[in-house]
């Protein structure tokens, strides 16, 4: 079997077995068959003839591409979850990727509006559909995968949550602002209905030829919102999940809440905002004194 037939059979595997995104699944396998031209040019056949000086080549060719070292991180851990579940199948009878480091990645704060910036972000926008959208971002802390793959059905404009499907097929309930409920539930009765889609149609958010909507329309939603509200800020749709995360914990959250809310499995990654939250915290002191001591 080629390298690329048992690719396939490795992206299955991950899609059924694992429930992992389009999205993740489209990473894996452009990762992995870059590595598959690698071993054409070395001429290197089959998977069975790598070894640990295969692989260090490949990484070493990675770093003279001057690629960022969180691409090569991750193209480092693709090759990982392929050559282990090589293993697992039998497949092959050893793993050239057992010892292998990924590169070690200074983890960075995520960058975060104040409060008074997404009020502004959200009530600068006058499409509803869009307003809608930003609305849950925020106020759902949603991933935009997440949003991307919300069903009428999900939402509950009674109880004011949604049922939302997050990594690794890990479903959780998200509670909503009652502004959040009023923006969605506009779109819903004003905008929806007048789209033309199939009728079978289950997506919540469409786009205006009637299809779900993709994380790039997503992306170009936030963009454009930033630059109508004039904030000079490089944000992202993970902005304001980042941005409702803090703000849940300067305003007395505990962390275990945010840590469901979220759909973390880790909870060491929800207390990153910790950090966040008290940086933010010493800006507008520092911000405030200034201002006492100017006037």
């Amino acid at each position: 079997m080629s390298p690329h037939q048992h690719l396939a059979e490795f992206l299955d595997h991950l899609r059924s077995e694992r429930g992992l995104s389009e999205h993740t699944l489209s990473a894996y396998g452009n990762d992995l068959r870059q590595f598959i031209e690698f071993l054409g040019e070395v001429e290197v056949a089959e998977l069975a003839l790598t070894n640990r000086m295969t692989i260090t080549t490949y990484v070493r060719k990675l770093r003279e591409r001057e690629l960022a070292s969180s691409s090569i991180a991750r193209k480092v851990a693709a090759l990982k979850t392929f050559y282990h579940w090589l293993v697992r199948e039998k497949i092959l009878d050893r793993d050239p990727t057992l010892d292998l480091e990924r590169p070690k990645l200074p983890r960075g704060l995520p960058k975060v509006l104040n409060q008074q910036e997404v009020a502004k972000l959200v009530e600068g926008q006058r499409d509803i559909r869009d307003r809608a959208i930003l609305e849950l971002l925020y106020a759902g802390g949603l991933r935009v995968s997440e949003l991307t793959l919300l069903n009428i059905s999900d939402l509950n404009v009674s109880s004011g949550s949604l049922r939302c499907m997050g990594k690794g097929s890990r479903e959780r309930v998200v509670p909503l602002s009652q502004t959040a409920i009023k923006s969605i539930d506009r779109y819903l009765t004003i905008v929806r209905p007048k789209i033309h889609a199939r009728p079978t149609e289950k997506a919540l958010f469409l786009n205006y030829a009637g299809r779900r909507l993709t994380r790039q329309a997503i992306w170009k939603v936030v963009k454009e919102a930033a630059k109508t509200a004039g904030i000079n800020k490089d944000i992202t749709p993970h902005t304001l999940r980042h941005s409702f995360a803090t703000h849940l914990l300067e305003n007395g959250a505990d962390l275990r809440s945010v840590q469901e809310m979220l759909g973390h499995a880790d909870i060491s990654t929800t207390q990153l905002y910790t950090h966040v939250s008290k940086r933010h915290l010493k800006g507008v002191y520092g911000a405030a004194r200034r201002m006492t001591a100017a006037n």
